[in-house]
């Protein structure tokens, strides 16, 4: 008994000194974090907050804001000409995801099997987009597709077609215009998820007979999907949100949910309403991400994030 109580104060030291280190880690993890917590806070949670609040409040007779509770906004969006402009927006985004997928896979499967030497090259390709303003990009796809256009042009010339054809201010202008802008985010989680393929798996379905085709159905595609989850999400939830290129590509043809809000606190000044349809927005953005991760089965996903 004795000998026990011996033990137990041998212990008590150990015990206390390793409770203060543990306590000092945890505080300098808070010390090192508090700047990012502060900025998230300041610059994040309270916006969403009183993103929240308005979208309760009542819009006053001159376009301010009447802090009187009301669901008008909410049960105002389920009017079917805001319904269609939602599927409208999540028909195109999900076009521009596929289009997205179809371009992007083939381009990150080059690079990640591509000599080392040459990867950071190819990668440098699909990063230079970001060095250019998107909007000053939009503008150039506009001087390509417009009826006096590039295109257009030299269609012409070559007597390929008789008279302009209209490639501008429709949904595959707009969905060119996605594409385009939202492709790298397809391929760079693509690539890191290609790249940490394993090659003798693919030799090995290659000795046991299985053809091109249905090594990379039923070997390559399985093993990348983490990256495809990721690139899809990385471009179906920004093409939500988008509004300056539908503006610009689709013009009045192309009324989505991103236009519909920015149009809501810009134009028609009806902030509780433009409020409720960005909650509703978020609300089906975080949907969706579930979905992705539980149907999907696979959480690993959004590590690539």
């Amino acid at each position: 008994m004795m000998e026990t109580n011996v033990a137990q104060a041998d212990k008590t030291p150990a015990v206390s000194k390793r409770r203060k280190r543990n306590s000092g880690r945890l505080f300098g993890m808070a010390w090192t974090l508090s700047p990012v917590t502060f900025w998230l806070v300041l610059f994040f949670v309270f916006p969403l907050l009183f993103i929240l609040f308005i979208s309760f409040a009542t819009r006053g007779l001159y376009g301010g804001v009447e802090y009187t509770f009301t669901l008008e906004n909410y049960t105002r969006f389920f009017d079917p000409l805001y319904l269609k402009i939602l599927w409208d927006s999540l028909v195109i985004a999900g076009f521009t995801t596929a289009l997205c997928l179809v371009f992007g896979y083939p381009f990150a499967y080059i690079i990640a099997r591509a000599p080392k030497k040459y990867r950071s090259f190819l990668l440098m390709l699909v990063i230079v987009p970001f060095w250019t303003n998107s909007l000053v990009r939009t503008y150039a796809w506009i001087v390509l597709l417009r009826t006096e256009g590039v295109i257009n042009i030299v269609l012409m010339k070559f007597g390929i077609i008789s008279e302009p054809l209209a490639m501008l201010y429709n949904h595959g202008a707009v969905m060119v215009g996605l594409t385009y802008t939202l492709l790298p985010f397809m391929i760079l989680p693509l690539y890191a998820s290609i790249e940490q393929l394993d090659r003798s798996l693919l030799e090995a379905s290659s000795d046991l007979g299985a053809k091109p085709w249905q090594t990379f159905t039923k070997v390559t595609l399985p093993l990348t999907m983490p990256g495809v989850v990721a690139g899809a999400l990385l471009t179906f939830i920004p093409t939500l949100g988008l509004f300056f290129i539908p503006d610009l590509m689709g013009g009045s043809k192309s009324l989505l949910i991103g236009n519909l809000i920015k149009n809501q606190f810009l134009t028609a000044r009806d902030w509780p309403f433009g409020s409720a349809a960005s909650m509703i927005l978020m609300i089906l953005t975080l949907i969706f991400i579930l979905i992705y991760l539980r149907v999907g089965g696979n959480k690993k996903g959004i590590e690539v994030l």
